[in-house]
């Protein structure tokens, strides 16, 4: 039983450190794609140590699940696990940690069909405010223009992506600003943030109590904007999509006194126009690679008895 225990005490470990340490550092706002990169290899690491620690449990409690999990192996390598020691708490263990994987399914497919009903929503309200002319095939264009009293834009997410800019926003922004928005909102196409926004919204949602999952919704949601920032920087320089930004904003009350939800716009304005020193190509690949050692672990434990045995 000690491979399971040790897999879920790394997974508890995992799950209580992560977003403390990551709330402590300085780093992500200047290295928001490679926090997004930490942030998926923590969740991997801990969805991974449930994982083995599942499989381990109800290979030692069912002699049917056993088969499958250890296939061809070699008889030394089962008998390196000592499964005929865990006991009766490895049922328990596996069918409660099946139950979690079960629940995280469900969650999954609720925030998907959710999604999906918010672009129904989205496309029949656009077709209602701005209607096809005949013979217009809805795929064709990529650029829809809503007349509209507030700035606003937005991307519209189906086979075949739309912007859609309301004509209040083409009267603020001028120019490179416009050109800006657009390759903001192409970089989150092209990440594919929306993949990313729906998987960690599941995880919150359906295991809120479990501060990892919140924490990482929390700042998935941050990162990907900060990230599709940098992209549209990159072309068009940071004062620029910072001027959008503020051109697009001022009227909503969030350059003021607001709830910390509605203050990122002006934390990402501010980060534009100061911005702090990137780190170094050899600490940003360093600690790429020390991220990756968030999945690995779980892996070696739960492989190290197998491959101790085969040495």
């Amino acid at each position: 039983m000690m491979v399971p225990l040790t897999l879920m005490i790394l997974g508890v470990l995992a799950a209580a450190m992560a977003p403390r340490v990551m709330a402590r550092s300085d780093w992500p706002d200047r290295e928001p794609v490679l926090a997004l990169w930490v942030w998926q290899c923590v969740v991997a690491g801990v969805l991974l140590c449930c994982v083995l620690a599942m499989a381990l449990s109800a290979a030692a409690a069912w002699d049917t699940v056993r088969s499958p999990v250890f296939g061809f192996a070699p008889r030394v390598v089962v008998e390196a696990y000592a499964l005929n020691t865990y006991g009766p708490w490895a049922g328990v263990l596996a069918l409660l940690l099946a139950g979690g994987g079960a629940w995280t399914v469900v969650a999954l497919t609720r925030e998907v069909r959710a999604a999906r009903a918010r672009r129904r929503r989205r496309r029949s309200e656009l077709l209602r405010r701005s209607p096809l002319l005949p013979g217009e095939d809805p795929r064709g264009s990529r650029l829809v223009v809503l007349e509209g009293n507030r700035p606003g834009a937005f991307l519209l997410h189906h086979p075949s992506p739309q912007l859609v800019i309301t004509t209040s926003a083409l009267q603020r922004l001028r120019g490179r600003q416009l050109d800006a928005l657009i390759a903001h909102e192409q970089g989150h196409l092209r990440a594919r943030h929306d993949v990313l926004l729906h998987c960690a919204s599941a995880l919150a949602a359906g295991f809120p109590q479990i501060p990892v999952f919140a924490a990482f919704r929390d700042q998935v949601h941050r990162l990907v904007e900060m990230a599709a920032d940098d992209v549209a920087s990159r072309r068009f320089g940071r004062l620029t999509i910072a001027l959008a930004l503020v051109e697009l904003n001022e009227d909503s009350g969030v350059f003021g006194p607001c709830p910390p939800q509605l203050a990122q716009v002006p934390q990402r304005v501010n980060r534009l126009l100061a911005p702090a020193a990137r780190l170094t190509p050899g600490r940003r690949l360093r600690m790429t690679a020390y991220a990756l050692l968030l999945p690995a672990v779980p892996l070696l434990v739960a492989f190290g008895p197998g491959l101790h045995a085969l040495t």
